[in-house]
C-alpha cells in the first residue's frame, strides 16, 4: 500500500470516488456508498483513508460485489443466489455491515394468511426437540433437545450447542441476548446458562426451612420482564408457587402465588405471561382427564405482595365458561391487552379485554364464512398470540385468526371487541397438517416456529414478499 497523503490534505467529499482491490479484482465506488455501511464499519474507515492507490482487501471479490450492490441499492441482487446465507453473513460481519444485510434478508411482516413453511431446523444430535424459545426481535431461536441447547441466529444458521447438566429440558426462556433460563420436569431448580462462555451461571431453588414439603421443586413455566425472571415451581407434595428472580444477581426477590395443588383450581401454572403495560403476571393452568378439561386463569400483582387481581376457574357456571366446555389452552395478546382461550369441546375461540375484566368478560368469536367454521369434535389444541394475530393448532392443523378493521360512521372499530372482530383462515395445507400433532407455537421476529409431537426439528413459517397482503412502502 502506497504512503498516505498527509493529513493536511483536503477532506474527501461524499461524491469522490474510491478504488478497492478485493482479492485481486478492482472495484470503484463513491465515498458515500462505503459510508452507508455505518460509521463503525470497516468500509467507512477505509473511505476516510487519504490514498490515491486502490486499498487492497484480501477477501472474496464475488461476495464483495454482492455486498457492494446491497450498499448501493439497499437490496440483495440476484447474483447472491450463488452463495449460502452463511457465506454472505460471514463476509458482512467482516466488513461490519451485518445489520444492513440482516435488514435486507429479513422476511416481510408476518401475515398468517400468507405464511408458508420455509424450512425445518433439525439439530444434528437428539433431533427431537423438547421445547424452544424464539427471540421477538430478530427471529433467532434456541432449541432444547435432550439436555442440550442449540442456537440458531437471525439467519437460521447454527451458532453453537451447549450441553447442560440436565437429562432433558422441558422449559426454556431466553432472558438475555446470550443467557437462557431452563428447567426440567425430572430435575429440581431453575438453571441459567451463558452461550458466550458455554457455562452454567448458577441455579435457583425454591426452599422453605419451615416446611419440609418444599424440596426438589421443578419448573413448569418461565416468563421475564426487563429486569426480573418469573418461574413457577412445583413440588412432589403438590405445593407450588411463583418465584420472582433478579436478572442481574440471579437471586430470589420474592415469592408469590403460593398454593397447595391438591385440586384443579390450585394447580401449578403451566404458562406465565408478564404484561409490561400493567406490571402484572398472568398464569394459567389446565389439565385433562376422564371427565374433560379443567383449570384456571389468574392474574397476580407482584408489586402488591402477589395479590390476586382477577381470576376465573373452569368448569364453572354461566355463559362465561359455557358449562361443560372448559378451555383447552389460553394465551395473551400482550400488545393488544387481550386474553384468548380455546374451548376444549366446541373448539370455539373466545377473547376478553384485560382492561375491562369482570364476572363474564368473554366474547366468543364467530366466523363470517360458514365454510370455515370449526365443526369437529374434541381435539388437542394450542394457541399463541403474536403480532395482533391468534395462531391455533388443532391436532395437526394450523390456522390463524386475523384482526378485522371495519369502518362504521366514518370511524374504525379496531378497538371494539365483537363476535366478528377476527377472521379465521387456514395457514397450512393438508400435507402440512398430516405431519403430526402441534405441541407448541411461538413467534419470533417475522417468523412463526412450530413443533409437533414425536417429530424431529422445528418448523419455520414465513410470509412471502410476493403476498398481496404485504403493502408496498
Amino acid at each position: 500500500m502506497e504512503d498516505e497523503i498527509p493529513s493536511s490534505s483536503p477532506s474527501r467529499l461524499p461524491t469522490d470516488r474510491i478504488k478497492l482491490n478485493v482479492g485481486g479484482k478492482l472495484f470503484e465506488t463513491t465515498i458515500s456508498t462505503l459510508q452507508s455501511g455505518g460509521p463503525d464499519s470497516l468500509l467507512a474507515a477505509l473511505s476516510s483513508r487519504h490514498t490515491h492507490d486502490p486499498v487492497f482487501i484480501d477477501r472474496d471479490p464475488e461476495i464483495f460485489s454482492v455486498l457492494l450492490s446491497l450498499l448501493r441499492s439497499g437490496r440483495i441482487p440476484s447474483t447472491a443466489q450463488r452463495f449460502s446465507k452463511q457465506e454472505l453473513a460471514d463476509e458482512a460481519v467482516y466488513y461490519g455491515i451485518e445489520s444492513q444485510l440482516r435488514f435486507a434478508m429479513s422476511p416481510p411482516p408476518l401475515s398468517g394468511i400468507d405464511a408458508s413453511l420455509l424450512t425445518i431446523i433439525q439439530p444434528a444430535s437428539d433431533g427431537l426437540p423438547s421445547t424452544f424459545t424464539a427471540a421477538a426481535g430478530d427471529g433467532s431461536v434456541w432449541i432444547a433437545h435432550g439436555g442440550q441447547i442449540s442456537a440458531y441466529d437471525w439467519n437460521l444458521s447454527h451458532t453453537g450447542t451447549i450441553r447442560t447438566h440436565l437429562d432433558d429440558i422441558t422449559s426454556i426462556r431466553r432472558i438475555l441476548p446470550e443467557v437462557a433460563a431452563v428447567g426440567s420436569n425430572s430435575a429440581a431448580g431453575l438453571h441459567f446458562y451463558d452461550f458466550c462462555s458455554a457455562s452454567h451461571l448458577g441455579s435457583t431453588h425454591w426452599t422453605d426451612p419451615s416446611d419440609p414439603r418444599i424440596y426438589k421443586a421443578r419448573i413448569t413455566s418461565i416468563a421475564d420482564s426487563s429486569n426480573q425472571v418469573f418461574a413457577s415451581f412445583d413440588c412432589q407434595h403438590r405445593e407450588n408457587c411463583i418465584l420472582v428472580i433478579d436478572k442481574s444477581t440471579l437471586q430470589i426477590v420474592s415469592e408469590i402465588a403460593r398454593q397447595s395443588g391438591s385440586s384443579a383450581k390450585n394447580m401449578v401454572p403451566g404458562k406465565l405471561t408478564w404484561l409490561p403495560d400493567t406490571g402484572v403476571i398472568i398464569g394459567t393452568a389446565v389439565t385433562s382427564g376422564a371427565f374433560g378439561y379443567s383449570g384456571y386463569i389468574r392474574i397476580w400483582d407482584p408489586r402488591a405482595s402477589g395479590a390476586v387481581v382477577w381470576e376465573t376457574s373452569e368448569p364453572g357456571s354461566g355463559r362465561s365458561s359455557r358449562f361443560g366446555d372448559s378451555f383447552a389452552d389460553v394465551d395473551v395478546d400482550v400488545e393488544g391487552l387481550t386474553l384468548f382461550k380455546i374451548c376444549s369441546k366446541s373448539g370455539d375461540l373466545a377473547m376478553a379485554d384485560l382492561r375491562n375484566l369482570g364476572d363474564d368478560p368473554w366474547v366468543y368469536l364467530k366466523d363470517k364464512n360458514p365454510m370455515m367454521r370449526f365443526t369437529g369434535g374434541p381435539v388437542e389444541s394450542v394457541i399463541h398470540c403474536y403480532k395482533s394475530q391468534v395462531f391455533v393448532g388443532r391436532d395437526g392443523a394450523l390456522e390463524v385468526w386475523s384482526r378485522v378493521v371495519e369502518k362504521e360512521n366514518g370511524l374504525d372499530t379496531e378497538n371494539v371487541l365483537g363476535e366478528e372482530s377476527y377472521r379465521r383462515n387456514f395457514v397450512d395445507k393438508l400435507e402440512d397438517s398430516e405431519r403430526g400433532i402441534i405441541r407448541k407455537i411461538e413467534g419470533g421476529g417475522n417468523r412463526l416456529f412450530v413443533s409437533r409431537e414425536d417429530v424431529e426439528g422445528i418448523e419455520v413459517w414465513e410470509s412471502s414478499y410476493l403476498s398481496g397482503a404485504i403493502s408496498a412502502s
